[in-house]
């Protein structure tokens, strides 16, 4: 699944990657814009997803990647992986991985590492 949560509405990498997705054999739900933590969540459990990929180009990204895992967790889906991506400034990588991000991509990283870690590191949870 591909999520823009909060109120960032520029959303065309998301959309590019996923078609990258789809294009490589998953199966991709896109959320859209203006997606809230819980709604995010949500979505992801009712779709039994196994990996959540969220878009954030707002600054928001120390919020709102943290609550999505949050969120998993209380739900009892910490078996979903969440990835995150866009304008992410190296010094918050640390506290991002601390709360659960599985891996984080910047602008420059090519679709097909993306692609490449999500089938090296993404399995099917059943």
């Amino acid at each position: 699944m591909v999520a823009k949560p909060g109120l960032d509405g520029h959303d065309r990498g998301a959309r590019i990657l996923a078609r990258c997705f789809r294009d490589a054999g998953f199966e991709v739900i896109y959320t859209g814009c203006h997606q809230s933590p819980e709604q995010i969540a949500g979505a992801a459990i009712q779709e039994d997803v196994d990996l959540v990929g969220l878009s954030c180009l707002s600054g928001a990204h120390r919020y709102l990647f943290p609550k999505v895992v949050e969120l998993l967790k209380e739900r009892g889906a910490e078996d979903i992986a969440v990835i995150g991506g866009g304008i992410i400034p190296d010094q918050d990588f640390e506290n991002l991985y601390k709360s659960g991000i599985k891996a984080i991509f910047t602008p420059g990283a090519k679709l097909e590492t993306i692609v490449e870690w999500v089938q090296t590191n993404i399995k099917p949870r059943r």
